[in-house]
């Protein structure tokens, strides 16, 4: 008798838990909501159930502390590639999602360009949909995607077909992109421009090879729209910084006009003697993201907290990193629905800390720079799981852990 009543009592104390897990005494950063204090995170069934201060412990069946800590938004990767199609290898270095995004507080990446719409069905098949990952995408208007030498060939740039996979795949395609033209005129971004305003979707372009007709002035101020995206805005290839040290007056007068600016890192993109006179000018990115590829994840791009950590270190507040890397994000490819801890939204988050002292970072011609501050991911939920736990903060001890003591056998 006394057995059964300890039982009922058990039970109906979990009855009365009305949240499966409390990020409880964290500072919340959350642009959207104008957050940027100690508050309580609490999720249930997937979902963010409340942000409030001094949320009951005891509503929750697991409390995770993380004091000391910052609690944002699942971060938003903008610029990555991601799909490795098995007919070519892996043309454009893709890497795996799942294999790279959690680590780092990223629950939501955004394809650039690997596929075209030819093979935007494969892409889906393969990668977006089996992900734990969300994986969104840009469709490059080469109708072959990267690596099969096509982005440089206008005949390759079918308007319609894109214009089509776009619209019947509207849930996961967020944008068009150009990228890697080295011909004459302007095709590729024309084409990318044009399909734009038939889908109503952005453009992303990473400008490729400049010329005496193709230069950044006239792209950042006629044939860009306000809300499309220039891509490795500090990479110094295409004249983002002259010859004097001063920042392109085209990128200044495309800002004013609505023109967005991300970092898209790589192994090739971002190089501190672009990025240290922009910040003095007083030029940060809109957006934050890395070109994740087997080539930058092994230079001087770590993963997003690296990127993100250089930001906080060129002069950024880290309110300001975190807006970047999330509602900037979300916002920038038309996806409200993501990049904030809204009540009954998703339960993407992240739990960052920021560490204080001596650290290095390396741009992508391996310069190095010395910053104070550091980003290390602590703790990633994906649909209010964990899915990253750096220092088992959410783990149950193992003494009191349901182990299924099972022998393994054939």
């Amino acid at each position: 008798m006394k057995r059964f009543a300890l039982f009922a009592i058990a039970a109906a104390a979990a009855a009365q838990q009305k949240y499966d897990l409390l990020l409880d005494n964290g500072h919340v950063i959350d642009p959207k909501n104008n957050i940027d204090r100690v508050m309580d995170v609490a999720v249930a069934d997937g979902k963010v159930a409340l942000v409030a201060p001094a949320i009951q412990p005891s509503d929750a069946r697991r409390v995770v502390n993380v004091g000391g800590l910052y609690v944002t938004p699942g971060l938003i990767d903008l610029h990555v590639h991601v799909y490795m199609r098995p007919e070519m290898g892996s043309p454009s270095s893709s890497v795996q999602p799942d294999a790279h995004s959690f680590r780092s507080g990223v629950t939501t990446v955004v394809d650039a360009g690997t596929s075209g719409w030819k093979d935007f069905a494969g892409f889906r098949k393969r990668v977006i949909d089996p992900a734990r990952t969300r994986v969104l995408a840009l469709l490059n208007i080469s109708s072959v995607g990267m690596g099969a030498g096509k982005e440089d060939d206008p005949k390759a740039f079918d308007i319609e077909g894109l214009v089509r996979t776009a619209r019947e795949n509207k849930d996961v395609v967020v944008g068009i992109k150009s990228a890697h033209y080295a011909g004459p005129g302007w095709e590729s971004v024309e084409a990318a421009v044009k399909a734009g305003n038939q889908a109503g979707l952005p453009v992303m372009v990473d400008f490729g090879y400049l010329n005496k007709i193709r230069n950044i002035s006239t792209l950042l101020l006629d044939k860009l729209r306000p809300g499309d995206i220039y891509t490795h805005c500090y990479s110094g290839h295409r004249e983002e910084i002259l010859d004097d040290g001063k920042v392109n007056p085209a990128m200044v007068a495309a800002r004013k006009r609505g023109v967005l600016f991300d970092v898209g890192h790589g192994a090739g993109s971002f190089y501190w003697y672009v990025a240290i006179p922009a910040y003095a000018q007083g030029f940060p990115p809109d957006t934050i993201s890395t070109d994740l590829h087997t080539g930058s994840m092994n230079a001087g791009m770590k993963d997003m907290t690296n990127v993100m950590a250089k930001i906080l270190n060129l002069g950024s507040p880290i309110g300001d990193v975190i807006r970047m890397s999330t509602w900037s994000a979300a916002s920038a490819i038309k996806r409200p629905d993501l990049g904030h801890l809204t009540a009954g939204g998703e339960a993407d988050i992240a739990v960052l800390r920021v560490d204080n002292g001596d650290f290095g970072f390396i741009d992508s011609a391996g310069a190095g720079h010395r910053g104070r501050r550091n980003i290390v991911c602590e703790l990633t939920l994906r649909k209010g799981r964990p899915v990253w736990d750096l220092n088992a903060r959410a783990a149950e001890n193992w003494q009191s852990f349901p182990y299924q003591k099972k022998p393994w056998t054939k």
